[in-house]
């Protein structure tokens, strides 16, 4: 009889999201012992791993990412092949409410894993999930991984600050700690408080009969949206090399939110013009004009490219919610 392959423990923290309930998802076919983790392990309810009949196949650790002492625990007691660092407070909308909150639970949330890897001193590979947020206002042909940053959120802030300290900890003890900058990618996970996800839903009611208005912000903002079980084959890809680095990955194609709402009513057979209003206290303090990435390294390093953009993005959400 030949030798049994060894089964790959991964450790996805934040795993109840939308990217970790993905990523699990991958991650079981690709044959992973799959560990989570959650701040109360006995009271989340876990929905999306519910509603993707992945949750009886998960093993589940309650754990605070900004408590070392409980990182170490989980660290220690699953002995993890891999480690993807999802977790954090995830608006960027919020993150200018509660600045503090944000910043903690993403800068010091990856500085300790980080740290226990460290510690542990085991072939431990790291994911942390950057964002393209970071770039601020991108450059006319999108950003790349030599763009500069120039965050204009809290959460933009705490984003860069969690991956210098991957760089860091990559450079200094040779950690296999690598950071994927993913600039919008969405889903029918995406909670009810994201804008992509609060226009489909507001779409799919007002077609039903709701009678309501969708208050918006600055519609005029361009972002670059892509399809998030797509962006976690690329994230999947880059734990895989031979040597960490870090990879930007988008589309390369930037849409107005205009656009986004036009295509949303117009697949209920609505005119949006006619039900959208503009709500000043939907405006952030300081906003991103354009932001857009350049893939070209994850397309030729990682052979990875995105399928689909924004209309078919826009397409698929609202079948969903339509089938709901």
């Amino acid at each position: 009889m030949g030798a049994t392959a060894i089964m790959k423990k991964a450790l996805v923290c934040g795993i109840s999201g939308q990217d970790g309930t993905y990523l699990a998802r991958l991650l079981l076919e690709k044959g992973y012992e799959v560990f989570g983790t959650s701040r109360d392990a006995q009271m989340a309810t876990f929905d999306n791993l519910q509603r993707t009949d992945i949750l009886d196949h998960i093993r589940i650790e309650s754990m605070a990412p900004t408590d070392f002492r409980s990182v170490l625990q989980v660290m220690t007691k699953v002995k993890p092949d891999e480690v993807y660092n999802l977790a954090g407070q995830s608006s960027v909308f919020l993150s200018f409410e509660q600045p503090v909150e944000t910043l903690d639970s993403i800068s010091m949330g990856t500085l300790n894993l980080l740290e226990a890897i460290r510690l542990m001193d085991a072939p431990v590979r790291f994911y942390n999930a950057s964002s393209g947020e970071c770039f601020g206002d991108t450059e006319p042909a999108g950003a790349t991984e030599q763009s500069p940053f120039r965050p204009r959120s809290p959460y933009a802030v705490a984003k860069c600050t969690a991956y210098w300290e991957v760089a860091n900890y990559r450079e200094a003890y040779g950690l296999f700690a690598c950071s994927g900058i993913l600039f919008n990618h969405e889903s029918p996970l995406r909670p009810p408080h994201f804008v992509t996800k609060k226009i489909v839903s507001a779409a799919c009611r007002i077609a039903k009969g709701s009678g309501e208005k969708l208050k918006l912000g600055d519609i005029a903002v361009e972002r670059d949206w892509g399809w998030a079980p797509e962006y976690v084959e690329a994230i999947h890809r880059m734990i895989q090399r031979e040597t960490p680095d870090d990879f930007v990955i988008a589309t390369g194609r930037a849409f107005s939110l205009e656009e986004f709402v036009a295509r949303a009513f117009e697949a209920v057979g609505l005119d949006w013009s006619e039900h959208v209003v503009t709500d000043p206290t939907l405006l952030r303090p300081t906003d991103i004009r354009r932001g857009f990435g350049n893939p070209r390294k994850a397309r030729e390093v990682l052979g990875w490219e995105a399928k689909f953009t924004m209309p078919e993005v826009v397409k698929m959400m609202i079948e969903d919610e339509l089938n709901q």
